[in-house]
């Protein structure tokens, strides 16, 4: 993975101490009992009940899918509408320029590689076994009409790629979101209570929290055994297409017993890294079949209906969107198709919205949710169109069987539409080791989320114990073989429906946490940045009576100051007048702290003043010193390669100004300058709902050790998190 290199630093303070992104040698990251052995204890209760008494499961499971199915049809429908609108709103309002980081922060990856893990993250097996299975479907049992006929085509085209559209992506996006809001502008840990703060508060840490996590576990683990179960009944037909091999539920345990054994070889020997690359690899060979259908098959048949599927989606999405069939409800179909996708998209928004959040740091809001809604629907609706026209054209041209074995064998679709075209057997070969492998990762992924989930992570970047994701992996093989030996395909997909509905309240917590914190990133965007324009626009100019003269300001644009600069500068300017400022704070009875720290290397004192408002917000002037290169058109007088900028930061991120060559009364002025702003923005936000602080700072930040290679990674305020490194992301 590449990073931005433009600013390289690489402090750390000599109170941080060690530990490990993946690793968990001290104990660090302790499981939550009551999230780890609730959530275990629902898991394993249900595996076994539904091991000994099948019939028994069956007969349950039926009758609450049809229960949920009925009752809560049009609030699944209104719930992922609603989503949909509150990312897009959140994404186009001025809030949509905040990043997900401090404001000094840049994204870590680059343009391209963080779109082609959006990509990578859009595909997995469930897409080649819904791609074939649901256009053929829907086109001879469509919902509402006549089936066979030009509308009926259009029709199942159009509700497949509804289903696998921007609805689904909007779930994902708002638990990415507000995941990667809360972790890395307040530094709190990548867990789904987390977002909940805004409306919790400290109870986050009880049993709400508690309660939260273990909803999202239960919906993350059955959404992940149903697409395990489905990858489980394609490979097993598509071992028996390549090589004889029986389909038979013996074979099936065989398929997640290996899942199961790689994807603990993948916690325990630290192959992320490999597996990741072989994910990477997945989407190269997607590519190549999709491209190999496309070119050998009809071609211009295939583009003109790509072209029309993109106008039926546009156009008849908004009637969709909200149809929840009143006068004509087809129970069945619902419960099978809308209902169960949307359950399904539900379960895996923690999953997938805690990867996105992963690779997203330093992004804005805009640039998130606009990445997410559109670049893997964009690579789906491609996939979707070739292989659904396709397998429409087999149907439409005389190829009844296929039809018929698609519809009521899905798994068999994709293999069987493979074998209408030339080099069968090969191009089944690859379509069997990229389902492989995606059954792999979601299994090895998943362990590692729900770990996460049911421990105390210190910092919002770590794993959990190794351990924990193993027995994870464990479970949801022995859930996935619990519900294939209750039914199969179809009562994984009911138990999803109703998993998804006790998370499926948690997303509207979410939204109203996210929003009730985005209204104070507002008031901080609409008063307290504009009321530092004023100061900003002068480099630190600190008030009409203290402002830089412009000698002074010519000086400081010119010179480069190496380490012995620096340091002197905080030891008898900045430091001393810190201190000037504390004290007259303690003096008029009010809480001021200032801590100092040493930064190794280069071994420069960094200051952080600290101003207590109760409940509310704390005002925060750090200076703090960034290494930066020395620029090419630099004077002789730059006699390093590296000077260092002594920048100012807030709980928001550096203010990007450099306060060296300031007196000690212009560094006092400039305090007292952002002070003000500070209570000013507390002043217009105190007729607001809340207070204006919105989440405790973390003891997170004192435990790790930095690395830090870019501004991006600076310690300089609370909502600061330890550094991105090159993270060992499974793509699923």
């Amino acid at each position: 993975m590449s990073r931005n290199k433009s600013i390289e630093s690489k402090p750390k303070t000599r109170t941080e101490s060690s530990t490990s992104a993946t690793d968990d040698p001290d104990g660090r990251n302790p499981i939550n009992k009551v999230v780890f052995f609730g959530a275990a204890g629902g898991v394993l209760a249900i595996a076994l009940w539904a091991i000994i008494d099948q019939d028994g499961a069956d007969r349950v499971i039926s009758s609450l899918v049809g229960w949920v199915g009925t009752t809560f049809g049009w609030y699944y429908s209104l719930v992922v509408f609603l989503v949909l609108a509150f990312v897009i709103a959140v994404a186009c309002s001025k809030v949509g320029k905040t990043r997900l980081g401090p404001d000094h922060s840049r994204p870590t990856f680059n343009l391209f590689t963080w779109t082609a893990m959006l990509f990578a993250a859009g595909i997995g097996i469930d897409l080649m076994f819904f791609s074939v299975s649901e256009p053929v479907a829907q086109y001879l049992a469509p919902p509402t009409g006549e089936g066979s006929n030009v509308e009926a085509a259009r029709q199942a085209m159009a509700w497949t790629l509804f289903h696998y559209g921007v609805l689904g992506w909007g779930l994902y996006a708002l638990v990415g979101l507000a995941l990667g809001y809360f972790a890395y502008r307040h530094n709190l840990p990548l867990s789904i209570r987390s977002a909940l703060y805004p409306i919790l508060g400290k109870r986050i840490h009880g049993g709400l929290g508690d309660a939260v996590d273990i909803a999202a576990v239960l919906g993350t683990i059955f959404g992940i055994a149903t697409s395990l179960g489905i990858g489980v009944a394609q490979l097993n037909f598509g071992l028996n297409f390549m090589f004889g091999i029986p389909e038979n539920t013996s074979v099936q345990i065989a398929l997640i017993a290996v899942a199961v054994i790689m994807a603990t070889v993948s916690v325990l020997t630290g192959v992320e890294k490999g597996i990741r690359r072989l994910s990477e690899l997945n989407v190269i060979l997607c590519i190549a079949l999709m491209l190999f259908v496309l070119f050998s098959g009809k071609t211009r048949y295939l583009l003109d209906g790509i072209v029309l599927n993109i106008g039926d989606t546009i156009s008849r999405f908004p009637g969709m969107a909200l149809d929840t069939f009143a006068y004509d409800r087809p129970d069945a179909w619902l419960n099978g198709w809308t209902l169960f996708f949307w359950a399904w998209w539900i379960a895996w928004a923690p999953f997938v919205g805690l990867f996105l959040a992963r690779i997203s740091r330093g992004r804005t809001i805009r640039q998130f949710v606009g990445g997410v809604l559109v670049v893997p629907f964009a690579f789906i609706l491609l996939w979707i169109s070739i292989f659904g026209n396709s397998a429409l054209d087999l149907v439409r041209s005389g190829n009844s069987a296929f039809g018929e074995m698609a519809m009521s064998n899905p798994e068999r679709g994709f293999y069987l539409m493979l074998d209408q075209y030339p080099g069968a057997i090969f191009t089944a070969a690859i379509a069997t080791f990229t389902g492989l492998l995606f059954y792999v990762t979601s299994a090895d992924s998943g362990a590692l989320v729900m770990a996460n989930f049911t421990s105390r992570l210190k910092e919002p970047g770590a794993d959990a114990a190794k351990w924990v994701r193993v027995f994870w992996a464990v479970a949801t093989g022995l859930l996935t073989l619990a519900m294939l030996l209750v039914g199969g395909v179809t009562t994984l997909q009911n138990a999803t429906v109703i998993m998804g509905l006790p998370f499926s309240v948690v997303l509207l917590f979410i939204m109203l946490g996210l929003y009730k914190a985005l209204k104070v990133e507002s008031a901080l965007a609409g008063s307290y940045r504009a009321g530092l324009h004023g100061v900003l626009s002068s480099r630190a100019g600190t008030g009409s009576g203290s402002r830089r003269g412009w000698k002074q300001r010519l000086a400081s644009a010119v010179n480069y100051p190496g380490k012995r600069q620096a340091q002197k500068f905080m030891e008898e300017v900045a430091r001393p007048a810190l201190e000037e400022v504390r004290d007259e704070f303690s003096a008029q009875g009010i809480v001021a702290a200032l801590d100092f720290g040493t930064v190794e290397p280069p071994g420069i004192v960094t200051a952080d003043l600290t101003i207590q408002h109760g409940d509310e917000r704390a005002f925060k002037y750090q200076v703090y010193p960034v290494q930066q290169e020395v620029p090419s058109y630099a004077t002789s007088s730059a006699k390093t390669e590296h000077y260092y900028r002594m920048e100012v930061f807030s709980l928001e991120g550096s203010y990007g100004y450099d306060l060296f060559g300031c007196s000690r009364e212009q560094v006092i002025a400039d305090v007292l300058d952002h002070y003000e702003i500070h209570v000013a923005f507390l002043h217009e936000n105190g007729g607001a709902a809340g207070v204006s602080k919105i989440a405790e700072t973390s003891e997170a930040k004192t435990d790790w050790e930095g690395d830090f290679d870019t501004v991006a990674d600076l310690p300089g305020n609370a909502s600061t998190i330890p550094p991105n490194e090159e993270m060992d992301v499974e793509i699923s």
